[in-house]
């Protein structure tokens, strides 16, 4: 679950459902106030085992066309 969320998408489609924060961007493509969807992972111990051994995170997009996205570290928790 990401803080603030403002909504949960693809569970009407039989998937677990992704909580989303819709936030608006500076985009320097698409301009002010461009519109995204936030999602959060949380790595499981196992995850964060193989991701500090050098591991890359993967995406995964569902289909053939590939979206704008962007992928980066949040917050540390309070």
């Amino acid at each position: 679950m990401i803080e603030g969320v403002t909504r949960i998408i693809g569970k009407h489609q039989g998937y677990r459902g992704l909580p989303l924060r819709d936030e608006m961007i500076n985009c320097t493509v698409n301009g002010d106030a461009t519109p995204v969807m936030v999602s959060a992972w949380v790595p499981t111990p196992e995850e964060l085992e193989r991701l500090n051994a050098g591991a890359s995170v993967h995406l995964r997009v569902l289909g053939t066309a590939h979206p704008p996205v962007i992928l980066d570290v949040g917050d540390v928790p309070a």
